[in-house]
């Protein structure tokens, strides 16, 4: 995941309002959005290479969404999978700050990773560089390969879209989506420097990113009422080929008592 702006209790219908993109190389074998046939309470996709997700929720109201760092200077191809990460909360029963904090203790074998973590009571931050668990207030977050609220345009921009979006009260996804495909690149003066040079900062600069051999593979929205209904729409995307797209809607069901 490379792109995420949220509403976190910020919209009078909707406790959650989460728009995502994933950005990875097309060759990338991927499974699109479903409920796991080994874990059927998880609604995710799936990287099939490695076995872990970006971003998921489950049928009692436990959802996930990650990025990455970008930090080539210091990527370690033989560290574990950061999908692995998501994966094991989505999962697993643990409540997601319990969940972080035990995490903290073996995060220095990963590369770089922004984790959101959250249920129907609360939702948490934590960058695995930082090694500090963040509580979310209500507010309007954005989020890409640095730190939470780090203003590079594609975020700022996410941002302001979304907060004009949320003055509706019945959103609508296909506006949501709207946001998440915005191709507009960032001028040189406003791209950051993060290490891999200006022409794939500038590609890298817009919301929705295309390239001969990466890309938005997934745009995805995760809603959540107050109520605990769940509406999650992901359009998938390949290269020469139309999108296509999937709505699951639920009621979140109450953790199990252990």
């Amino acid at each position: 995941m490379c792109f995420i702006v949220f509403a976190y209790r910020q919209h009078p219908r909707y406790a959650l309002v989460m728009a995502t993109n994933r950005d990875e190389f097309y060759a990338r074998p991927t499974a699109a959005a479903a409920f796991w046939d080994d874990h059927p309470e998880v609604l995710a996709g799936c990287d099939l290479k490695a076995g872990g997700t970006w971003m998921g929720v489950t049928r009692t109201g436990r959802y996930a969404a990650l990025t990455n760092i970008r930090e080539p200077e210091s990527y370690r191809p033989d560290a574990p999978s950061r999908g692995a990460i998501v994966r094991t909360y989505l999962t697993g029963h643990e409540a997601p700050r319990a969940y972080l904090e035990r995490l903290r203790a073996g995060v220095g074998r990963y590369n770089g990773f922004n984790l959101l973590a959250g249920d129907l009571e609360a939702l948490y931050y934590f960058n695995n560089r930082e090694g500090v668990v963040h509580p979310i207030a209500p507010g309007l977050y954005g989020l890409s390969n640095d730190r939470l609220d780090t203003p590079w345009p594609k975020v700022e921009n996410g941002r302001q879209r979304l907060a004009s979006l949320l003055q509706e009260e019945d959103l609508n996804p296909e506006a949501l989506l709207g946001l998440l495909a915005d191709e507009q690149t960032a001028p040189a003066s406003a791209l950051p420097d993060t290490g891999v040079g200006a022409e794939w900062e500038r590609a890298l600069s817009s919301i929705f990113i295309r390239t001969p051999a990466y890309g938005t593979r997934a745009s995805t929205l995760l809603l959540i009422d107050y109520e605990g209904h769940v509406t999650f729409v992901e359009r998938t995307h390949a290269p020469g080929e139309e999108p296509v797209t999937r709505r699951y809607a639920f009621a979140a069901e109450p953790e199990p008592v252990p």
